[in-house]
């Protein structure tokens, strides 16, 4: 049987709560739930998803900012929240959780990445969490292991991942040393091996599945006519080391069927996978 896991910045679970995530989840038969932005203690985020979910939660430092999650159908084997050097928070912005799956141990990281702001402190943040991450990536993904990290990582790798990326040139979440993070992780675009065992080996499930095509997007400004007109971001990824990545068996994007429809400014990307 197959494992669904399904990834999704909720710009707030209780307001998400409140404009139907709940309908969403309860028909959507996942069976790992990673969040970003839950913006909500433990003991709010628990009743809401209600019984029969496991959770491990990393609210941020700063109350009602980012926090992630990952709530599952079966019990955490080991739950860790250190990451990077101890003169940064990070706080909010990684977890990772160990699962026994079939006949392997799975480990799977749900993680906000700083949005950043060119030129201010911010940027500087983001560009901190960025090489921890690929710090634990390269740690994460050696000798065949199984692990999946998710989230809304704040890049668009590819000029297919942003639908007005000659207006974004200069702007945080498409600056060249930010891409080179994913030149890094998954290979550059000109590399022969790109998404196929270049740089660290990773594999973009996303990009991998729906080919060399714009998008598809899963973010889209609250503002102007961004939704209607799809003139989005894809900055949500399930980063998956090649061992795991050859199980993925399908991918989706569940975006909302109209603007006054969506729970939140993401949309929740879904992979089903074959342990």
């Amino acid at each position: 049987m197959a494992t669904r896991i399904a990834n999704v910045n909720v710009n707030g679970v209780r307001a998400a709560y409140r404009k139907g995530m709940g309908d969403w989840l309860a028909n959507r038969g996942v069976d790992i739930l990673c969040l970003q932005e839950v913006r909500a203690e433990t003991t709010d985020l628990e009743p809401l998803l209600g019984d029969g979910w496991h959770v491990a939660h990393d609210a941020a430092t700063a109350k009602g900012r980012a926090g992630v999650a990952i709530a599952s159908r079966q019990e955490l084997l080991a739950v860790r929240t250190d990451f990077g050097a101890a003169d940064f928070d990070s706080a909010g912005r990684w977890i990772e959780a160990d699962f026994r799956i079939g006949s392997h141990t799975v480990t799977v990281v749900s993680v906000y990445v700083h949005s950043g702001e060119v030129d201010t402190p911010k940027q500087v943040e983001k560009y901190k969490f960025l090489d921890a991450m690929e710090s634990r990536m390269s740690e994460l993904g050696a000798d065949g292991s199984f692990a999946l990290v998710v989230g809304d990582l704040n890049v668009g790798h590819r000029t297919l991942d942003i639908k007005n990326w000659k207006g974004n040139l200069k702007n945080s979440g498409f600056l060249p040393a930010e891409r080179a993070y994913f030149d890094r992780i998954v290979g550059a675009e000109d590399d022969e091996s790109y998404n196929a065992g270049a740089g660290l080996g990773w594999v973009d499930l996303g990009r991998r599945f729906a080919g060399e095509v714009p998008g598809p997007y899963t973010w889209w400004s609250q503002r102007g006519q961004a939704f209607d007109t799809d003139t989005g971001w894809r900055l949500d990824y399930h980063l998956a080391t090649p061992a795991l990545a050859a199980t993925a068996l399908t991918y989706a994007i569940d975006k909302a069927s109209a603007w006054d429809t969506r729970w939140s400014d993401h949309a929740p990307v879904v992979i089903d996978y074959d342990f």
